[in-house]
């Protein structure tokens, strides 16, 4: 008898073959028995209606801090998620020294929309290290599996302090310490190293974020790292401000390296051609032997708008950006005019952000 049979439900097992309406047989914690009608179970579920499915693994998510106090990681449980991975677009929470754990919060909040009395109330600092935040993971209890990656904004504050949010360039002696601490990190568990180069992520008080302008040459020598190790992966949100250059030396990388470099595939209204060419260069780039990826979501993603959030479909508009600045009451107040409102709603969209 099967500790657990799931009856009725469309089977879809991930190889590629025809979905099929049947049970699932689990004993102890493994998936004894797939087929047609199978005997009684000590528990028994109907999933008739419902899909039964491999567990889904979401490779981006910002659960750096949720992961922290919320055993379920919801609402990722709900949709059939096994394994969550976090430490995307370069924020995250470790390394980090105590006069820094603010300007963290700040950058999660700014980036994600994550609030920040949330991550106030819920962090517990109790690491300053990378493997020490994994240790912290460890003891929590979780429903699902978790995976987590050293994130460049974090380490070049731990690492360059106050230079690194004035936007300098990172010295050599930096840039070895930035890779010795992404060693450590990945032989303590770390997936790998991620970073952002996109206006698009910003603190909550608009400026850019610490690792907007780094040089190739930091990102280049942090990479190694994951060289060095023979495991994890480099992923970066970028603009591509000049595309010959990122591609190269993000080809580089991964040749040199062996290691997967993956950037998240974004569009541009007033560029619609970006993705071809972009898609062209991973094409050229594999022909190569480099493993560049780019990463694509399943679905359009989702984002918080309006007066006081980090996106606002007005900020794009002339008009509105000169009340942007004000206090939040006194932007409704000038938004109540009819003439302003028209104004904003007649001026022609820049590319911006």
């Amino acid at each position: 008898m099967h500790d657990i049979v799931i009856r009725g439900g469309t089977i879809v097992d991930g190889t590629g073959k025809s979905r099929f309406t049947g049970d699932v047989g689990i004993s102890g914690d493994q998936i004894s028995e797939v087929g047609g009608k199978l005997g009684p179970g000590r528990r028994e579920m109907d999933a008739g209606g419902l899909l039964v499915t491999p567990g889904w693994v979401d490779v981006h998510t910002h659960y750096d801090g949720q992961a922290m106090w919320d055993p379920m990681l919801s609402p990722s449980c709900w949709h059939g998620v096994t394994t969550t991975m976090f430490g995307n677009c370069g924020v995250g929470f470790a390394p980090v020294r105590a006069e820094h754990r603010g300007a963290l919060m700040d950058l999660m909040e700014g980036v994600e929309e994550i609030p920040g009395v949330v991550l106030s109330d819920g962090l517990t600092w109790e690491w300053e290290s990378f493997p020490d935040f994994l240790d912290a993971l460890e003891r929590r209890p979780h429903a699902i599996d978790i995976a987590a990656q050293i994130a460049h904004l974090p380490l070049r504050v731990y690492v360059m302090g106050d230079r690194a949010v004035r936007f300098e360039q990172a010295r050599p002696d930096d840039i070895a310490q930035m890779r010795r601490l992404t060693v450590e990190a990945l032989r303590a568990g770390a997936f790998g190293f991620t970073t952002s180069r996109t206006d698009s992520h910003k603190t909550t008080t608009g400026d850019m974020v610490p690792s907007r302008y780094a040089g190739s040459e930091e990102l280049v020598g942090i990479g190694t790292a994951l060289g060095e190790v023979a495991a994890g992966a480099f992923g970066m949100n970028s603009d591509f401000d000049d595309e010959e250059a990122e591609l190269a030396w993000m080809t580089k990388l991964a040749k040199s390296t062996g290691r997967p470099v993956w950037f998240l595939l974004t569009d541009r209204y007033d560029d619609p051609e970006r993705w071809r060419r972009l898609l062209g260069a991973v094409h050229a780039a594999r022909a190569q032997g480099a493993n560049l990826t780019a990463q694509i979501a399943g679905r359009p993603i989702g984002v918080m708008l309006g007066i006081g959030t980090a996106l606002n479909p007005f900020t794009v508009r002339p008009s509105y950006r000169e009340i942007m600045g004000l206090p939040i009451p006194e932007q409704l107040k000038r938004l109540r005019d009819p003439a302003l409102r028209r104004k904003i709603l007649d001026e022609k969209p820049f590319c911006s952000d």
